[in-house]
């Protein structure tokens, strides 16, 4: 699972860099990072929390050590430093081997699903030696894979109810509540965690990424919660990261590169400074150099992030308008990615992400042959993944997406009926989940099918009840205003998208359309 604020997403068809202090994705995306610093610790011995009357989080742990190296492992997440906080768990672990919050931490920064079960499996093992808190985490962490969003919002309300005066605990509310689209209540949560704690890091990181990616937005003061984790944190590179992604979003972007350049001198090992700077050339139309940047970034990152860069450097050839080069750039990545170090469970998800951005691309270009091509090697290898999995939930969720690839494909190739049926099998295929979010894919996809067939009116119904943070959904929607007449609505939309200002594969298939339009 991806996290708003601690990487940036693989670089797969409809997803958004949004960037963070890593990774700025879009609403509702909190969590990794928020369960990553949701607890703290009080002191070495934990029947305080029983009768001290804190209410924060507890770590339950035997050993003073392990205690150190977690507290260590934590702030580097806290600071997105996830390979050091890795190293550190491991210590943590190798000093306490019962140690439950340790094994929930290794399972957020899972490098594969087989990873993620084992980690998981000691967590769950191990979390009655753990306070009722550290057990509502673990149990939160178990709703993921399948899909109960319904629990897992009311075991975060629980969590709150027992620790009404943690701010990690806030946090983790806020992400529920804004994956529920009541951004003022989320903010709000955000800012009483602020009350605790007023240089919580993680709480300014929290309000900067959701006053910037938000609406209503506010870059000033997004901007002011980034120069408050600067103040806090000057040792780190996160404050940087998240002033240049500011800027980017106000279109500074020469102001945006200079941050980057200062993230990268305070930490000449951290790839996400090199890799945003990739971004801001990508933008100033310095090809060449971000390509560099994202080599920089590429070589020091580890396990899938190398793939991550390496699909950013792809990108700036569509930028440039140059599909050929794309896609040939994508074939020689799918040789490289041997080369990368990987395990047979990230090559395999790497393969499966290349791919899907090949097909994605070569669709947008009308180059269906292509298309088809990739999307069959890589239904191949999605089958392979589930297979080894061998969790229902989880072929459910290849089934549904699929649907929604199946669907994109026959709707560029002018089948609409099947276009719509493979949408209609989505939203079959999620009757059972109870995320709120669960059709947002299926009405991006009706949108497109109704934009592509001239039928604007019900293009503009569909796109309305999607992510209103995709910029792929905002660039429909304008050219569905554009198709139905309304040209203020269609202007106004796609001068927003013009100067988005952040990475993602759609981004780099539709700005030079975007600003074409607003010319």
């Amino acid at each position: 699972m991806c996290s708003r604020y601690v990487f940036e997403p693989l670089a797969a068809p409809f997803s958004l860099e949004r960037s963070i202090s890593m990774n700025r994705s879009m609403p509702g995306l909190l969590m990794m990072a928020i369960f990553w610093i949701a607890n703290t610790v009080l002191a070495s011995n934990p029947s305080l929390t029983e009768h001290s009357g804190i209410s924060e989080i507890p770590v339950t742990t035997s050993s003073g050590d392990a205690r150190t190296a977690f507290l260590q492992a934590r702030d580097a997440l806290e600071m997105t430093r996830s390979t050091d906080a890795e190293a550190l768990l491991n210590q943590a672990i190798e000093q306490d081997p019962k140690f439950a919050l340790a094994y929930l931490y290794k399972a957020y920064l899972f490098t594969s699903l087989a990873d993620w079960r084992k980690n998981m499996e000691l967590a769950v093992a191990n979390k009655e030696r753990c306070s009722p808190g550290e057990q509502l985490l673990i149990d939160m962490r178990m709703t993921f894979p399948v899909n109960d969003a319904a629990k897992r919002f009311a075991l975060t309300r629980k969590l709150v109810n027992t620790h009404p005066g943690s701010a990690r605990a806030l946090l983790i509310l806020a992400d529920q509540i804004i994956q529920r689209r009541d951004v003022t209540k989320a903010r709000d949560l955000m800012r009483q965690a602020l009350e605790i704690a007023p240089d919580f890091v993680p709480a300014h990181n929290a309000l900067s990424v959701s006053y910037m990616t938000d609406q209503p937005q506010n870059l000033t003061i997004a901007a002011d919660h980034a120069r408050q984790m600067v103040k806090h944190r000057s040792d780190e590179p996160i404050g940087h990261i998240a002033l240049g992604d500011i800027y980017r979003a106000e279109n500074k972007l020469e102001a945006s590169r200079t941050s980057y350049v200062n993230a990268t001198e305070i930490n000449p090992r951290d790839d996400r400074a090199f890799g945003k700077k990739g971004h801001i050339n990508t933008f100033l139309g310095n090809y060449d150099q971000a390509r560099e940047d994202y080599r920089i970034a590429q070589q020091i990152a580890k396990g899938n992030l190398k793939v991550v860069w390496a699909n950013y450097g792809v990108f700036t050839f569509l930028y440039a308008g140059d599909i050929t080069s794309a896609l040939d750039a994508w074939n020689r990545l799918l040789t490289d990615l041997l080369q990368m170090n990987l395990s047979e469970p990230q090559l395999l998800r790497a393969r499966i992400n290349v791919l899907g951005n090949r097909a994605t691309a070569a669709m947008h270009y009308g180059l269906l042959s292509i298309a088809e091509h990739a999307l069959k090697e890589r239904t191949e290898y999605q089958l392979q993944r589930f297979d080894i999995l061998q969790s229902t939930n989880m072929k459910r969720n290849f089934q549904t997406g699929q649907a929604i690839w199946e669907g994109t494909l026959a709707a560029y190739q002018g089948d609409y009926t099947k276009a719509i049926e493979r949408a209609e099998r989505n939203a079959r295929l999620q009757e059972p989940s109870s995320n709120p979010r669960k059709l947002d894919r299926y009405h991006r996809l009706r949108g497109d099918i109704h934009l592509m067939q001239k039928q604007y009116d019900l293009a503009i119904e569909h796109y309305q009840k999607a992510s209103n943070n995709s910029i792929w959904v905002q660039y429909g929607l304008a050219l569905s205003h554009q198709g139905a007449g309304n040209h203020e609505a269609s202007q106004r939309l796609l001068k927003q998208i013009a100067g988005y200002n952040f990475n993602t594969l759609q981004y780099a298939l539709i700005r030079a359309r975007a600003i074409e339009r607003t010319q």
